[in-house]
């Protein structure tokens, strides 16, 4: 039997089909188009042991916890592979110690190294990790002398395992929330210039130095900014940005999660049911040194100044629709150029001088590492994170402020955010006059050239440009 004896039929039949399927595929692409975002977000405890070794060997070991330490992250999943985002309260996770971070998170998460940032608070009673820089030390009969190896692999594999965990309760996420707002009396410039235009005065975290305390605050970014994720009307997690050295006091061996945590934990306690990881910005030439002299009793007042501004940040809220299609990742690999000021074989001959100072020779090792490391092409991943009109840079080192300064210029109708204190093998990383004014910042403590400021604001216009 025929089913079309009217060829007239067929035509019409034929066409009522394709509109019909067509309707179909536009129907997908839609609903691909308003694909919702996903994300999970995990905690860990990473308190060191009493005994352990904090700010790479440099200070006094811990000897009594005034403050947990964490670790806090998240993880977008979107149409892509995933992105994870982690802040821990550390001094620093450098060189080999990003490397085997964001290797063991991509394995355990299923994405690329490329993908995860991993970026630490700078809180000075903490550890400070290097694990390439361990090896040359260990290699020179200095086992244990940086960080208790055996916490840091059971940090990892902790962490990791409530990452991975949290995998299997992803939350949807409808909208991307933006606030900021001013923190007061808590971050001055540390570098104080002057009328010669070279730096006159150092005001570190803390200063007795009158003189210090009556300059002006200089050159800061006085916002804290809060970008949150929601489900409809419920907050999910809030990332804080602020750029200061965030220590108020160290060096006794009282392990803290300092200013920086402690206003974080006050936030949370405001929204208890909301995760908070926040994140240390271009901090590297910003200190509370204006507003604190280092007594122990200023640690409470600035976090409470922190998380002041933080309330204000998060009241003031700007929430807009957020999908998949929404999130974007940028990654950008970058070798930035050497101090030539770092010699090889002096470094080698302090590090393998039995009589050479223990902290000197710890400070050799990192330099050598990050010397070899460096010379033989080693980059590093600088990366942006676009939430609509929110955006993420992730950038390296001790950064000076004015790079974040910069970022928010180059694209002013967006809400920026910087975090620095990624991968601090460089040091400090200063702007080109910088190097020229002298100071502490810009000395053996950086191992970056003043060239580094053309290709880092190169990068920053390529990130933040409007083409994805």
């Amino acid at each position: 039997m025929h089913l079309f004896r009217n060829h007239s039929v067929l035509p019409q039949f034929v066409l009522l089909f394709s509109v019909l399927v067509l309707n179909v595929s536009l129907q997908a692409e839609d609903a691909s188009q308003t694909k919702p975002l996903q994300i999970t977000t995990f905690q860990c405890d990473i308190t060191p042991p009493l005994g352990s070794p904090l700010c790479y060997g440099h200070v006094r070991p811990a000897k009594k916890i005034v403050d947990p330490l964490s670790a806090r992250g998240i993880i977008f999943l979107n149409s892509d592979q995933p992105i994870v985002l982690l802040a821990l309260d550390w001094v620093g996770a450098n060189n080999g110690a990003q490397d085997v971070w964001k290797q063991r998170l991509a394995e355990a998460l299923g994405t690329t190294v490329d993908r995860c940032a991993v970026h630490c608070l700078h809180q000075h009673d903490t550890p400070g990790v290097d694990i390439s820089t361990n090896v040359l030390l260990e290699q020179n009969g200095l086992k244990g002398v940086m960080y208790d190896a055996a916490y840091v692999e059971d940090v990892m594999q902790r962490t990791i395992a409530v990452a991975k965990q949290s995998l299997s309760h992803p939350q949807p996420v409808t909208h991307v929330g933006t606030g900021k707002a001013k923190v007061a009396q808590f971050a001055s410039n540390r570098r104080i210039l002057g009328t010669d235009g070279k730096v006159k005065i150092v005001r570190f975290s803390s200063s007795r130095n009158p003189a210090a305390i009556a300059a002006p605050e200089g050159t800061i970014d006085a916002d804290v900014r809060v970008l949150s994720l929601w489900n409809e009307d419920k907050p999910l997690v809030a990332l804080s940005y602020y750029a200061t050295h965030p220590q108020s006091y160290y060096g006794k061996g009282g392990v803290s999660c300092d200013t920086v945590g402690l206003a974080r934990a006050l936030h949370e306690q405001q929204t208890p049911e909301t995760l908070h990881i926040h994140f240390n910005g271009a901090g590297g030439n910003i200190g509370a040194g204006k507003y604190n002299n280092g007594d122990p009793k200023n640690r409470p007042l600035l976090a409470q100044r922190l998380a002041d501004g933080m309330k204000q940040a998060w009241e003031s809220t700007k929430k807009s629709p957020l999908t998949a299609n929404d999130v974007n990742w940028k990654v950008k690999p970058v070798l930035l150029p050497l101090r030539d000021t770092l010699d090889e074989a002096a470094l080698t001959g302090i590090l393998q001088n039995p009589r050479a100072k223990l902290t000197d020779r710890i400070r050799a090792a990192r330099d050598l590492n990050y010397l070899q490391r460096t010379k033989a092409g080693t980059t590093i991943d600088i990366t942006r994170l676009k939430l609509g009109s929110a955006q993420i840079i992730h950038m390296p080192g001790e950064l000076f402020v004015e790079y974040q300064l910069a970022a928010q210029k180059m694209a002013p109708d967006d809400f920026v955010c910087m975090a620095a204190y990624g991968d601090q093998g460089p040091g400090y990383i200063g702007t080109t006059i910088a190097y020229s004014q002298g100071g502490y910042e810009t000395g053996r403590v950086s191992r970056t050239a003043p060239e580094v400021e053309e290709p880092l604001m190169q990068t920053l216009k390529e990130l933040l440009g409007t083409n994805d």
